[in-house]
This record gives C-alpha cells, structure tokens and sequence, in this order.
C-alpha cells in the first residue's frame, strides 16, 4: 500500500486484520527515532508509551541497528537446539550477571514476556514437583492460556476464554505479608506443601503501576523460602532500568529464585529469557526447555547492543533523572488539580492516579479522554488500571528536556480540561 494514508490504512486493517486487534491510535507510524514517531502522512508523536516500556533506549539507536544489520547479513535462524551460535551464549552470560543473586545463574530464552512467565512456571514445578502457584490482584503476565489465567483483569484479556488453567491461585497484593495472613491463605485456598511459586511484578504495571511496602518482599521471599516455595520475580515491564535500577526487585534488596525480562531487553526484536539459580535451572530434563525460535541470533545480537548501550550510555542514570523530573511535575499537578488523586510507581515507571472529582470514584472515562486529548495533539500516552483510571508514562529515557516538556505541557492541557 504505497503512499497510503492513515485511513486507508485504517480501511485494510478493518478488512483484513481480526477485530479482536484494537488500536489505541489510528495513526500508522512509518519511522521512529529517539522519543519521536513518524506517521505515514508525516504526523509527528511525542512517545510516552515507548511501545507499552519496550523502546527504553529510544527508537533506532544506531549502534542496535548496526547489530542487527550485521548479524542479519552473516545468519538470521538456524535454531538454537538444533545449530547453537555464540550470541546466544554470550548473552546469557551477561544477564547472569547482571541479575541479582550472588549465586550460579543460568538463563533460557523465548520469544515474549508471557512465554517467559509461562517457562518459569514449567521449571518451578518441575524443579519442587508441585502443581500450583500463587498470583496477586491487579496482576499482569500475559495472554497465553496459562499467563491469562495468572492475569488478574477480566475484561479484555480473560473475557470469552475459558475454561482457564488450573492450580493458580490468587491473593491482594500490597498488604502487610505477616505469616499469620499467609499461615490463612494457605488454610482457605492452597497449602503450602502443594505452591511451587509465587509470581509477582515488583511495581504492578497494567494494574495501575503499584508499589507494595518497603518491607514487602522481604517478607514474602522469607515465607515462600521457609515453605520449598520459589520466588518468581516478573520484570517484563519493570525490568531493564524503568525503575532506576536494572531490575526493580533490587529496589527492596533480595534475590528472587527465578527472573522473567522482556519487553526492553532487546529494543523492539522479540526477546525474553527466564534466569534463576543454575541448580533450579538445571533441573529440567533435555529437551524440556526450547522453540523454534528462542534466543534467534538476530535477537540476540540486538540484546547485547541493548546491554551495551545501558553501559556505555549511562541510561540508568538517565533514568533515574527522567524519574526525577516527572515526579516533581507530577507533584505539583496533584496539588493544582483535584482529578489527580495519587501518584505511583518507582524511577522514571509513574502512573497518575485519577478520580471523579464530585465521587471519589476512579474517573476512567475521564481518562479515556486525556489519552483522546494526548493523541490529538501528538502525544502517545496510554491508560492502565485495574479500573481503567491511571494514566501511565513509560518515556525513553532518551527524550530531550524540549520534547518532554512538550508533552507535559499537552497533558497537564488534558488534565486542566478535563479537571475543569
């Protein structure tokens, strides 16, 4: 469809794409650098999705798209069970040590963050040769059978597909974890002898951007260790510096038994890994782990620019001072709108809580419209929450100080509107 417009665009997906794909917009972007986006008709978008947290480097950093460059013209696929290559090696030895856990690591990798869920469970139950694991409200972890049945929300991502996955069972997250609660669950949903996991996103994403209480995983990881429980941390979306730390668990100071990362490890190629303690990883049978196209070298070799632009480019430091800044101009929103009830999240992963002024109640509609005002006027912004009321910036941390103000300025003009 050359030199096609958005509608016609618009026009081919609705003929030929399945109506269960929505769009959040109904510009079809052509080109992308930094936080910038490009529509085919020219249309210039201000990024605060980041490709819902994938893009955290920036759209087309030169030196990942010379690896991928590069590694495409020399091998695209040979599969990795069948004919191994070196990317894939040496990329696990770098997410080996750049998890938390002064231990032997291994790692294994997949296509997508919910495959990664999904292998993690694999392993935990193979590894304690039990059959449940353990979820929390608001929870987040994917759309494949099992990772949807682990997903807290209904309403689209469960709705019409049962019957869902045994043996999950789920319990409030962000609540004070004393044994005696967890000594209940255990009594009213599951015993403990039967749990191989708990799952959990340090900082909930698509359930509003949460953040439990500073003692919370300390507490948790104690109970699942003194129960043979594995801790699974999930930092598909938390991961690769969006909190100001390389994986948000390090926030709280504790080393999970098994690690599932995505989304921005590879900048865009499709990429995840499960890494864990090498005993638990181990475990598992040969064969037992693996796809087609798991750890792909193309892939690969795009990770490790990725790991060495976080290096060379300090995007942690970037991070923590985007973070910086859009919490000192949220801060001063919360004071100034009434509609702005709360600010959450860790880093530069925000989210701004909105309500009905006149109810209290979660003010989704008015949310739907902020992100409605946002496109408009060329920021890409996106919503979340349990109850559809949070508005959450996911920025590259590449932005410059004009383009983020811009944006800013286009929301905090959405806001006052709709605050009106």
């Amino acid at each position: 469809m050359a030199n096609a417009t958005n509608q016609d665009l618009g026009a081919g997906k609705s003929k030929y794409i399945s109506d269960g794909v929505s769009n959040v917009s109904l510009n079809y972007i052509e080109s992308a650098k930094g936080a910038l986006l490009t529509d085919v008709e020219g249309n210039e978008f201000i990024d605060f999705a980041c490709g819902i947290g994938v893009m955290n480097i920036g759209h087309g950093n030169p030196k990942v798209v010379d690896a991928i460059k590069a590694q495409a013209e020399k091998l695209v696929h040979t599969c990795f069970m069948v004919n191994p290559y070196a990317s894939a090696v040496a990329l696990a030895e770098r997410l080996c040590r750049l998890t938390p856990g002064d231990f032997a690591k291994k790692a294994f990798f997949c296509n997508s963050g919910a495959e990664a869920v999904e292998n993690a469970v694999k392993i935990a139950r193979y590894y304690t040769k039990r059959p449940a694991v353990v979820v929390f409200d608001n929870a987040y972890h994917g759309r494949t059978q099992l990772t949807m049945t682990m997903t807290s929300k209904i309403k689209p991502y469960k709705f019409g597909f049962g019957p869902f996955c045994p043996e999950v069972y789920r319990m409030p997250f962000g609540d004070e974890v004393g044994a005696d609660k967890l000594k209940d669950f255990f009594i009213k949903n599951v015993n403990a002898e039967a749990v191989a996991a708990v799952i959990a996103e340090p900082v909930q994403g698509e359930g509003g951007f949460i953040v439990p209480p500073d003692d919370y995983f300390q507490e948790l990881i104690k109970i699942c260790h003194d129960n043979g429980i594995l801790f699974v941390s999930d930092e598909i979306q938390s991961g690769m510096g969006r909190t100001g730390k390389m994986f948000a668990i390090e926030h709280w100071g504790v080393e999970p038994d098994l690690i599932t990362t995505a989304k921005s490890l590879a900048a865009g190629m499709p990429l995840a890994a499960v890494v864990g303690k090498a005993e638990i990883m181990d475990v598992v049978h040969p064969g037992g782990l693996g796809g087609t196209y798991s750890g792909n070298p193309v892939a690969c070799a795009a990770a490790l620019a990725v790991l060495d632009v976080y290096e060379e480019e300090n995007m942690l430091e970037k991070s923590v001072a985007l973070g910086n800044k859009l919490w000192a101009r949220f801060e001063a929103w919360q004071k100034k709108y009434a509609i702005v009830k709360s600010i959450r999240g860790k880093g530069s992963m925000i989210g701004l809580e909105l309500v009905n002024t006149q109810t209290g109640d979660p003010a989704a509609d008015e949310t739907l419209k902020l992100v409605k005002h946002c496109h408009a006027n060329g920021v890409v912004a996106l919503s979340c929450g349990t109850y559809g009321n949070i508005i959450r910036t996911l920025v590259p941390f590449v932005i410059t100080n004009e383009q983020l103000e811009k944006g800013l300025a286009v929301m905090e003009a959405g806001i006052a509107k709709i605050d009106a």
